[in-house]
């Protein structure tokens, strides 16, 4: 059914059938369905790889040398966040994505107040990292580990486990700067071929342990079009890319928009395979709704496109992600 959605909206840009679209717009490469995103998935996901009992995933490859390495890369001194200001609401809703902050009468000398965050969906832009214990498929989570039933929180793999927070390598992929374009349009794929394209163009290459920043001009989009994306039609990264992904030990990955393109290109599975490989196969923690357009500028300035990042969750016990402020450091 995706697979029809996604040809029946190409032909209504082109006029065109949707088998010929599906051939003129873009190729279809593996997987094409559910059983082909199984057998990926089975060959490439990191299950098992750093041990039964695991609890972070790709963050195992993040390691010392790893982070003296980023730190090196640090020259100008500049540090530019990678994070929306939140649109703080002033009264709670039911719709995904919401921020309420409430001041309150506070002693004398001082103003407090308290927040209440629901930070994960699409519609509202708030920045922040998911938890490995978030993203269920056929049952599982990261690692073979059994879903979450406590309403106290994870017991494995929430976000208190990346209390440490993520000091790494980060490598901008500015995918609309390579096309020429200020963004991408709605079900645009990002395919290995537009990626080593960049690669080769701003003389970056991604290595083991690094965090990728994909910018797909979300935010820009938004701002002068003042039409939002549907959350059910977005440009990202087509489910090709994910063995690649593992062939580059990619270990965490961020972006303005969420991960896949959007209607999926798998048959059968209708909501973010890629998403699903990303956070479940792979054991990455997606790092969605990111403001990239400040640090494209900067990176664009200097002329560099690596830079050391930092990303400190709020480690509440038990929790499928946190709000996050990713700090780019040239």
């Amino acid at each position: 059914m995706a697979a029809l959605i996604a040809s029946g909206l190409a032909a209504a840009m082109t006029g065109q059938g949707p088998a010929e679209t599906a051939q003129r717009r873009w190729p279809n490469p593996w997987p094409n369905t559910a059983e082909q995103f199984d057998q990926m998935f089975a060959q490439y996901s990191n299950w098992g790889r750093w041990g039964k009992d695991d609890q972070i995933g790709a963050l195992n490859l993040v390691t010392d040398a790893k982070r003296r390495q980023a730190a090196s890369l640090v020259k100008s001194g500049i540090s530019v966040s990678m994070a929306h200001i939140p649109a703080i609401k002033k009264s709670a809703s039911d719709k995904p994505g919401m921020w309420e902050l409430v001041m309150g009468p506070g002693p004398t000398r001082f103003t407090s107040d308290y927040q209440i965050v629901r930070y994960h969906g699409t519609v509202a832009q708030y920045s922040h990292i998911d938890a490995l214990c978030g993203w269920v498929y056929k049952n599982k989570v990261f690692n073979g580990n059994i879903p979450n039933t406590n309403p106290a929180g994870c017991e494995k793999l929430g976000i208190e486990r990346v209390k440490n927070g993520i000091v790494t390598r980060g490598v901008l992929i500015d995918i609309p700067r390579l096309k020429g374009l200020p963004y991408l349009e709605p079900h645009t794929p990002v395919f290995v071929e537009d990626i080593e394209a960049w690669e080769k163009k701003a003389g970056v290459k991604l290595t083991v342990g690094d965090a990728l920043f994909l910018r797909t001009g979300r935010t820009l989009r938004d701002q002068r079009t003042g039409v939002p994306l549907n959350e059910t039609d977005f440009p990202g990264f087509h489910v090709s890319v994910g063995p690649w992904l593992r062939k580059r030990d990619v270990a965490a990955i961020g972006s303005d928009i969420v991960a896949d393109v959007l209607p999926s290109t798998v048959e059968g599975i209708p909501l973010s395979p890629m998403h699903t490989f990303i956070t479940n196969g792979l054991g990455i923690n997606l790092m969605p709704q990111l403001d990239l357009e400040a640090v494209a500028e900067t990176a664009a300035k200097l002329n560099r496109w690596e830079f050391m990042v930092t990303v400190p969750p709020i480690p509440v016990t038990g929790a499928t992600g946190s709000p996050v402020n990713p700090l780019a450091i040239f």
